[in-house]
């Protein structure tokens, strides 16, 4: 994606709303409750669960919300029942979306998100039908407002701790890592005291897709939009070059 800016799009996404805000801290509770309850409530031996709170922290949730949610996992942790489900689908012009949920109730959800697919004139797709478009990767955006190091020094410690692909934008840099060996790389540019933007395994499109009539754009939107609303959807990738 040359030419855009990873960073302005984060930025814009975190000065959403107060409902979007309690939308994300919602979908990063839920990732605590996941990880206290697969690993331990110890970040120190759950590298999952720090992994998590570097994202509650790069999202600006408050530490004491943090320790809340951790004490409250740890204390509820066999109450906690969500499952991780992964939708796949088309929307307009055949751009892929990918959905994924954490639910305790697979009916509901699957009923929710075909119907926010529906309302945009989309269609939910067989499991793997547009995944394959897709490279599972860490990525890390470090803001250059926010970092007192210069590209090269930040570069090799990023390359030396294990990252696959280092890149700056006119406002930031991106580190992109193979998921196994996400958490070391976070770990390390935490420990040199570099601030992130993000920090996240997400998936990366191969390719993107331009809508360039409105009515498109108008049933993307509807789609993503809605998607983002449904209590049970923690993550939205798509292909659409917005």
């Amino acid at each position: 994606m040359s030419g855009h800016s990873k960073f302005a799009n984060i930025k814009h996404k975190k000065e959403k709303n107060d409902a979007a805000k309690g939308k994300l801290f919602t979908i990063i509770g839920k990732e605590i409750a996941v990880a206290v309850k697969e690993g331990g409530a110890d970040p120190d031996n759950n590298s999952k669960l720090r992994d998590v709170i570097a994202k509650a922290k790069a999202n600006n949730m408050p530490n004491d919300t943090i320790e809340r949610g951790i004490k409250k996992a740890a204390g509820n942790a066999s109450a906690i029942n969500y499952e991780t489900v992964r939708y796949e689908g088309y929307g307009p012009n055949g751009t892929a979306i990918i959905v994924d949920a954490l639910t305790d109730n697979r009916n509901r959800t699957a009923a929710n998100v075909r119907n926010c697919f529906t309302k945009g004139n989309g269609n939910v797709g067989a499991q793997g039908c547009v995944s394959y478009m897709f490279d599972e990767k860490g990525q890390i955006i470090i803001a250059k407002e926010e970092c007192e190091m210069d590209s090269d020094e930040l570069m090799m410690i990023a390359l030396d701790a294990g990252a696959e692909d280092f890149s700056e934008e006119e406002d930031s840099f991106e580190v992109v890592t193979d998921p196994a060996d996400f958490s070391k790389v976070r770990q390390t540019l935490e420990d040199a005291g570099v601030k992130m933007a993000q920090a996240e395994v997400t998936m990366i499109p191969q390719n993107y897709v331009t809508l360039t009539d409105e009515e498109s754009i108008k049933r993307m939107n509807i789609i993503i939009d809605r998607l983002d609303e449904d209590e049970d959807v923690q993550q939205v990738y798509h292909n659409w070059d917005e």
